[in-house]
C-alpha cells in the first residue's frame, strides 16, 4: 500500500487546526486575553518585589513578560487536548490511524502546530510589555531566545496533553492537562527568583526543568550581555523533557492500536 506524502499530510493536519482556531472564537480568545492578564495583572501585583535587595531587575515587566509568554504558550496544549479528545470521541482519529500514512505524522503535526501557535502569545506579550514600559537590554537576541523557549514549552505541553488524552480518550482530559501545566509553572521561578524563595519551594524550583527554560526566556531581558550559562541549561531541559514526554505520548498512543 502506498503511503501518503508526509509533508502533505502534516500540512493538511496543521491547516485543519488553523482553520478550527479561526472558526471557533473560544479557541483563540484565551491565547490573546490570558497573556494580557498575566502581563498586567502579575506585573502590578508583584511590582513591589523589585524593591527587595537581590531582585534581578528594577523593571517588573522585564521579569514578568517572559513568564507570561511561556505560560500562555503552554496553554496551546489545552486546545490540542480538547481537539484530540473530540476526534477520539467521534471516531475521526481512528480514521487517521487507518489511513495509509506513517503513524508518527499525526502527533508530530500537533506538536508542530503548538510550536507555531506560540507566536501569538509571543507577539501579544511583547506588545503589552512595551506598553507597560518593558525594555530589552539584550536586543533582538533576547526576543529570539524568548521565542525558542515559548515554542519549546508549547511543544512539551502538547506532548503532555496528548499523553494524557490518549489515556482518558475524552475531551475532559483537558482538566488534568491544565492542572499539570499550572503546577509545573508555579513551582518554578515564574514570579520570584530562587534566592528569594523560602521553605521547600527553592528545592523544588531548582530541579524543575521549567526554571531552566524560564531563565533561557529571560536572557536579554535582565542583562544587556547574553550569558551562554543561562542559555544551554534551558535548551537541554527542552530537549530532555520533550524526549520523555514524547515517550509518554507514544506509550499512550499504543493504547489506541489493537
Amino acid at each position: 500500500m502506498n503511503t501518503v506524502s508526509t509533508p502533505a499530510l502534516a500540512g493538511a493536519l496543521i491547516g485543519r487546526s488553523a482553520t478550527s482556531m479561526r472558526r471557533i472564537p473560544s479557541a483563540i480568545i484565551p491565547i490573546i486575553v490570558m497573556p494580557l492578564f498575566f502581563v498586567f495583572g502579575f506585573s502590578n501585583t508583584f511590582k513591589g518585589l523589585t524593591l527587595m535587595p537581590g531582585y534581578p531587575t528594577d523593571n517588573i515587566y522585564n521579569w514578568m513578560v517572559p513568564y507570561a509568554c511561556v505560560q500562555t504558550a503552554s496553554f496551546g496544549a489545552l486546545a490540542s487536548s480538547f481537539s484530540l479528545g473530540r476526534d477520539l470521541e467521534d471516531g475521526f482519529y481512528d480514521r487517521l490511524l487507518l489511513s495509509p500514512a506513517r503513524i508518527w505524522v499525526v502527533p508530530a503535526a500537533s506538536v508542530t502546530w503548538a510550536g507555531m501557535r506560540s507566536a501569538i502569545p509571543l507577539v501579544v506579550t511583547l506588545v503589552a510589555g512595551f506598553i507597560g514600559g518593558m525594555t530589552i537590554p539584550g536586543g533582538f537576541m533576547g526576543i529570539f531566545w524568548l521565542a525558542v523557549a515559548a515554542a519549546g514549552v508549547a511543544a512539551m505541553a502538547s506532548l503532555w496533553g496528548m499523553g494524557v488524552t490518549y489515556r482518558v480518550k475524552k475531551q475532559s482530559a483537558g482538566g488534568l492537562v491544565q492542572v499539570g501545566l499550572f503546577v509545573a509553572m508555579f513551582l518554578s521561578i515564574g514570579t520570584v527568583p530562587i534566592d528569594l524563595m523560602e521553605g521547600w519551594l527553592p528545592h523544588v524550583a531548582k530541579y524543575n526543568p521549567i526554571t531552566a527554560i524560564l531563565t533561557l526566556s529571560r536572557t536579554g531581558f535582565i542583562e544587556p550581555t547574553l550569558q551562554w550559562g543561562d542559555i544551554w541549561p534551558g535548551l537541554i531541559a527542552i530537549f530532555v523533557s520533550s524526549v520523555l514526554l514524547g515517550w509518554y505520548a507514544k506509550r499512550g498512543m499504543k493504547t489506541l492500536i489493537p
